[in-house]
Order: structure tokens, then sequence, then C-alpha cells
């Protein structure tokens, strides 16, 4: 059975740091892409960060470049994103999400590509 945990998540005041964890069990983790989600109160779920399984291809999307850092470590099964600079319009339910790769640097983008979820965790930045 395909688990996703994430952990880290918490209140914190803008400009603060948090680090996030998804520990993967079940698969190969080192076969899937993994990416980063959040949904903020009354929108849409929408993709913030990917590393594919060589962390040869990243992405980020424009509100977050510079500040977040996404990364994974394949011994341990673990992906992480690194948050600095928070601001309270990062204030979400952050999920962590696994899509079986087409190869090394795969990297896919939409949502409804991911195979496997996690429940969540939340972040909560205060002005």
């Amino acid at each position: 059975q395909v688990r996703l945990v994430e952990s880290g998540g918490g209140l914190v005041q803008a400009g603060g740091s948090l680090r996030l964890s998804c520990v993967v069990s079940g698969y190969i983790f080192g076969n899937y892409a993994m990416a980063w989600f959040r949904q903020a109160p009354g929108a849409e779920r929408e993709l913030v960060s990917g590393i594919s399984w060589s962390s040869g291809n990243i992405y980020y999307q424009d509100a977050v470049k510079g500040r977040f850092t996404i990364s994974r470590d394949n011994t341990k099964n673990t992906a992480y994103l690194e948050m600095n600079n928070l601001r309270p319009e990062d204030t979400a339910v952050y999920f962590c999400a696994a899509e079986r790769a087409e190869g090394k640097d795969y990297l896919g983008r939409i949502e409804n590509g991911y195979d496997y979820w996690g429940s969540g965790t939340l972040v909560n930045v205060s002005s």
C-alpha cells in the first residue's frame, strides 16, 4: 500500500521559515516525480513546486521563486520543501504528490496526472 505522509506545517509569523517533509512508503521512490501542491481557503489546489526523480528537473511557481526550495533524498524516500520569507498569502494546506516518472527528468505539472497524494499539512502565516 502506497502512503505519503507530510509533516512540518504550523503557525509562523510573516518572514519566518518552515520545512515540510513528505515520507513515502510502499513503492520505489526513485521511479516517481514528486510535487508539492497547496490549497488556500476558498481557492483551488495549485502546483507550488515539483522535482523529477533525478532532481535534474525542478519547477517553481512564480510566487514562490527565490523563497522556496524543493529537494529529495531517494535514500530516505523523502521529499522536502524549504519555505523561507513566508507571507500571509502562503497560508494553505500543503499536499505532497507522486507521479510515476516517464524518465529520470520527467516532471508533470498536471494535478490529475499525479497518482498518489498525502493528506496534507496546514501552513498558517500570520501578518
